[in-house]
């Protein structure tokens, strides 16, 4: 066993997840930065082309939450189990697995879109020159989209090793030039061509196809604890299995949380442009708690991985809970703080006082419910390395339901207004976080055992 397993099994927790945790936060909120400008520069364009991010949104967010979540986790954690239990060359077959799998999810994202995509983007409120925006941006996004599942594959490999750190530094790197890239491309700076809405799904390739060869490089290498050899590319059912078995069912987690952002979109488009150009702004800016929640839950599967893998489910379950606590307390202070200023960011995305009002609410009424979220999220991604996803499953399902069943309901029925959307949400949020705790609590990690 080397030293970095030894030290993920037998060190203290708090300062583990802390390290863990540390250049990943740093990576993904230097990476959020990247969608915060996007939604800048998008502003420039005016309130159609932020109506039409709004409507592109849960498509980007279901490739990134598929191929760095739901398949991301799978990868790290199979290969944090096999390291965890001592056994190197199946961690190095299992890259092998990842890659091939990642080229699979972007092949069948990229057909799913041409097949139904325009009319999918038309059911949410897309019309005219707003469904000519948003078509435009997937056409290019899911055309390129193997270079975004690689890369997310990718960097779960380095996680699922507890190499933090180089992650971290690829992302930031890629961040670093997507930033200025996004500007040249979306509003015409540096003498680019300005593709308006197009040149982010541009820009996104460009990075993620970066990221993926500075990835294949140091796996080449020699300093990484499983490296990318030749002669490991034994392609077999059991070790895509191996895989598969976690990403199938996390799967269905961002395919409901996607849906549930797909409905409530298309509830709120209802009510017009300006409502779903606020609803996409304060939908975006909760990406600014994603940073810490998404690299703590990273960091989760790589423990919960390595010590199931050892055996030491006691030890398991501790690092769900600490990660828990943390997630909870920082993603609810995020949420509160937004909510209780919301005149000092949203105006540096629009000047229009309906879409100022609509983002004011969501933020107001969702932002408190932001700490169940965290819970809800970071024990999601500690299951994927217990092998154990039935309870996240269900939450998210049960989320579905409550922000977008009911909401649909007191709406289309009784006329419900805008506020009861944004309450519904809230809800299927605290209602998430509630239940995957509850299953740890009584015990659904140890029916994997």
């Amino acid at each position: 066993m080397d030293d970095r397993t030894r030290w993920l099994l037998e060190a203290p927790l708090n300062g583990v997840l802390l390290k863990l945790t540390a250049p990943s936060t740093l990576a993904f909120a230097v990476q959020s930065s990247v969608t915060l400008a996007e939604v800048w520069f998008i502003g420039q364009l005016g309130t159609s082309a932020l109506a039409a991010m709004a409507l592109v949104f849960p498509l980007l967010m279901l490739m990134q939450t598929m191929s760095g979540g739901a398949l991301g986790g799978a990868i790290s954690a199979s290969i944090a189990r096999s390291l965890g239990a001592g056994q190197t060359d199946k961690a190095e077959q299992l890259i092998w697995h990842a890659l091939f799998i990642a080229l699979m999810g972007a092949l069948t994202f990229l057909i799913l879109f041409a097949l139904g995509g325009r009319g999918l983007l038309a059911l949410l409120g897309g019309e005219a020159q707003l469904l000519d925006l948003a078509a435009d941006y997937c056409w290019v996004l899911f055309l390129g989209g193997a270079s975004v599942w690689l890369s997310s594959g990718l960097g779960a490999v380095f996680r699922g090793m507890g190499l933090m750190g180089f992650s971290a530094m690829i992302m930031i790197l890629g961040a670093a030039i997507q930033i200025p890239l996004s500007g040249g491309l979306i509003l015409g700076w540096f003498g680019l061509p300005q593709l308006g809405l197009m040149g982010a799904a541009v820009s996104t390739i460009c990075v993620a196809s970066l990221m993926s060869m500075l990835f294949l490089i140091r796996l080449l290498g020699s300093s990484t604890p499983a490296k990318l050899r030749r002669f490991q590319c034994q392609l077999s059912r059991s070790l895509f299995e191996e895989i598969l078995k976690v990403a199938r069912p996390a799967s269905l987690s961002p395919i409901f949380t996607v849906a549930t952002i797909l409905g409530l979109t298309a509830l709120v488009g209802q009510f017009g442009a300006a409502a779903l150009a606020g609803y996409g702004i304060g939908t975006r800016i909760e990406f600014l708690m994603i940073p810490i929640v998404f690299s703590m839950g990273t960091a989760l599967t790589t423990i919960v991985g390595t010590s199931m893998g050892s055996g030491n489910i006691r030890r398991a379950e501790s690092a769900g809970w600490i990660g828990s606590i943390w997630a909870g307390c920082i993603a609810g202070g995020v949420g509160l703080i937004l909510a209780i200023f919301p005149g000092a960011w949203i105006p540096a995305f629009t000047e229009d006082a309906e879409t100022f009002q609509a983002a004011k609410d969501y933020i107001q009424t969702v932002g408190p419910a932001y700490a169940f979220l965290g819970i809800g999220l970071v024990l999601y991604f500690a299951s994927q390395g217990a092998a154990a996803m039935t309870w996240p499953i269900v939450a998210t399902v049960l989320r579905f339901i409550v922000s977008v069943g009911v909401a649909g309901i007191w709406v289309q029925v009784f006329g419900g207004t805008l506020q009861v959307i944004f309450t519904s949400g809230a809800i299927g949020m605290v209602l998430f976080g509630v239940l995957i705790a509850l299953g740890l609590k009584l015990g659904a990690w140890r029916g994997t055992h």
